[in-house]
C-alpha cells in the first residue's frame, strides 16, 4: 500500500501546488495528520482508506475545478490508475463526496472512516489556521474582510453559500463557529476546544480594533 500512498501524494501535490485559497498541499497534509491521529486515538477505522480519502478529499471540489462534473472525472480517472479493489475505490469516493459542509446542509455519514476524515478536515477550518484560510479564501473570492451592513446568512442553499454576498468575518458565523458542535469523534471535539476559543478571542479583538477601542487604559 505504501507505493499507492506515494503515487497519490505526488498526484495531489501536482494538482494543488498553485492553490492560493487555503486548499493547497499543506492543507491536505494537515488533514491527513489530523485524521490519522483521530483514528489512532479512537482506535477505529481503516487507516489506509482514511489516509487515501484525506489525501484526495479536495481533488473533485467544484471550487477548484471547472465544474462539479470535471472534478468527479478527475478523481475517478486517477483512482482508476491505481491497483485498488472496486470496493476500496467506492469507499474512498463515498467518503469524499459525503464530508463537505455544503452550506450547513450536512449528510448522514455512512462509515467511521468518513466521520474521521470529516472531523480532520473541519479541524483545519478552525483555530489559527482556520482564520488564515478564511481570509485567504475570502480574498480569492473578492469578498471584503468585513462589512457591517451585511447580515449573517442562515439556512442557505448550496448556491447561496457558494455564490452569495458575504464577508470573511461573516463566514465565521455562517460556518466556522458551527463546526465544533458538528464533530463526530471525542478526540476531534477535544482538539477543537482550544481552536474554537481562539476564534472567539480573535473576533473580540477584531471588533475592538474595527471600532477603535482598547480595553487597556490608555496613558
Amino acid at each position: 500500500m505504501g507505493n499507492i500512498i506515494e503515487v497519490t501524494e505526488a498526484f495531489v501535490k501536482q494538482s494543488l501546488e498553485e492553490d492560493s485559497t487555503g486548499h493547497d498541499w499543506f492543507h491536505i497534509e494537515r488533514v491527513r495528520r489530523n485524521a490519522l491521529t483521530i483514528s489512532e486515538n479512537e482506535q477505529k477505522g481503516n487507516s489506509f482508506i482514511i489516509e487515501m480519502a484525506s489525501l484526495l478529499h479536495d481533488i473533485p471540489d467544484e471550487k477548484l475545478n471547472e465544474s462539479a462534473e470535471a472534478g468527479k472525472e478527475k478523481l475517478q480517472s486517477f483512482l482508476n490508475t491505481l491497483p485498488l479493489k472496486e470496493s476500496e475505490k467506492e469507499h474512498i469516493t463515498e467518503i469524499i463526496f459525503s464530508i463537505s459542509f455544503k452550506g450547513g446542509n450536512g449528510q448522514t455519514l455512512a462509515s467511521v472512516e468518513a466521520e474521521v476524515v470529516q472531523d480532520a478536515d473541519r479541524l483545519d477550518a478552525i483555530g489559527a489556521i482556520g482564520i488564515a484560510r478564511a481570509f485567504a479564501y475570502g480574498g480569492k473570492k473578492g469578498n471584503p474582510i468585513y462589512h457591517p451592513d451585511f447580515e449573517v446568512r442562515e439556512n442557505m442553499t448550496l448556491e447561496e453559500y457558494r455564490g452569495g454576498k458575504s464577508s470573511s468575518i461573516h463566514h465565521f458565523y455562517e460556518k466556522l463557529l458551527k463546526l465544533k458542535d458538528q464533530l463526530n469523534t471525542h478526540t476531534a471535539k477535544k482538539m477543537a476546544d482550544k481552536r474554537h476559543d481562539f476564534m472567539e478571542l480573535f473576533l473580540k479583538e477584531f471588533y475592538n480594533d474595527w471600532n477603535g477601542k482598547d480595553e487597556n487604559n490608555l496613558d
